[in-house]
């Protein structure tokens, strides 16, 4: 990947492995913005951006982007979460055919307009056509997750590794059903990391040591 050109950086990870702070942290070394399951499926609610609406819109205005963009203030390194209604949640995860398929096409017209890092949202499948990207899995073992959730989530060891169990199921699914290929197959990244005995900047930094 050519960081001086314009380029995708796609983050997928495990939950408790800390893959999104990683992302976000260097989507604010890199001066890019960044995009997770939050942002796009709140555009999608606040712009009801359908499949035919994106086309009428891309038909309509060259530039509809870049006027969501300022409308909702984007930044590079900004975090979504703070700017957009989040509904949390693994039933969130639950996407229909057309969800997927809107999803796809926002994240690829964000890619022809700017460089980014994009969380989730199956980026080694969407951008695995475009000329300027580096796929990042990042995972870390289950005692690393459960720990990590626990903190975050403040819940007990059981219910920590129950919400993960759900939530790897639920993703794997996901993947599988509109990629037709496996989250775990190392085959779709660039990068494989662990993220045990790292901190969330070290991995960062290993990765823009990568990026050169």
């Amino acid at each position: 990947m050519n960081k001086n050109e314009k380029f995708v950086i796609t983050i997928n990870r495990e939950l408790g492995s800390g893959g999104r702070t990683v992302g976000r942290k260097l989507a604010e070394r890199l001066g890019v913005a960044f995009y997770d399951k939050a942002l796009i499926k709140g555009l999608q609610e606040k712009f009801h951006l359908t499949v035919d609406e994106i086309e009428r819109l891309k038909g309509e205005k060259k530039g509809w982007w870049s006027d969501i963009k300022r409308i909702l203030q984007i930044g590079p390194g900004m975090d979504s979460n703070y700017y957009l209604p989040q509904k949390g949640g693994a039933a969130d995860l639950l996407d229909t055919k057309d969800i997927f398929e809107a999803e796809t096409m926002i994240l690829q017209d964000i890619a022809i307009h700017e460089s980014c890092v994009v969380a989730g949202r199956s980026g080694f499948y969407v951008f695995r056509a475009y000329p300027n990207h580096l796929n990042i899995l990042i995972q870390a073992s289950m005692p690393f997750r459960i720990n990590r959730v626990m903190r975050k989530q403040n819940v007990t060891e059981e219910k920590a590794r129950e919400i993960i169990s759900k939530v790897d199921k639920m993703r794997e699914n996901y993947v599988k059903e509109y990629t037709k290929t496996s989250r775990y197959d190392t085959h779709n990244y660039d990068l494989v990391i662990s993220a045990d005995g790292k901190s969330e900047d070290e991995i960062v930094d290993f990765i823009m040591q990568y990026i050169g």
